[in-house]
């Protein structure tokens, strides 16, 4: 179930609200075509025999692939009406907790924890986590800032 917000001046009420995604299966292909875009290529994420024998037992996906992975998950999971544009402001922390193995399926749960009007609008901050089917630990933590402008 999502968080509904009838407008960004409504932002301050939804503190404390919260909301979990769907299950996203990251494949291997997913995975080698975010080492093409980033030029980072590095054995762990794509020689599946070496990795078989590292420390993970197979590939894992990147961090910044997972982190990228944000905006698909989170998705409609708040949602902020009669705006007229919202944009990505920021981050002001990000921790990679756990490696995410190919075949893992991994979600979202979002929690506002703050809003303020500012000059341009309003910032809202998630916390957003990350979650690895099975597993206790999240993939990664976050705390995303957006920035919403009223209509």
């Amino acid at each position: 179930m999502s968080v509904r917000i009838p407008h960004p001046s409504a932002l301050p009420e939804a503190v404390g609200q919260s909301a979990t995604g769907e299950w996203l299966r990251i494949d291997q292909d997913r995975i080698t075509a975010f080492a093409e875009a980033t030029g980072d290529h590095q054995w762990i994420h794509l020689d599946a025999a070496r990795a078989a024998a590292g420390p993970f037992g197979a590939t894992i996906a990147h961090g910044y692939l997972t982190l990228s992975l944000i905006p698909h998950l989170a998705a409609g999971l708040i949602a902020v009406e009669q705006v007229a544009m919202a944009v990505n402001y920021g981050l002001d922390r990000v921790r990679f907790l756990t490696p995410v193995i190919v075949g893992s399926r991994l979600r979202a749960r979002v929690e506002v924890v703050s809003a303020e009007e500012s000059r341009q609008g309003w910032r809202m901050k998630t916390s957003t986590t990350i979650e690895i089917e099975g597993s206790e630990q999240p993939a990664l933590v976050s705390e995303n800032i957006a920035l919403y402008v009223a209509e």
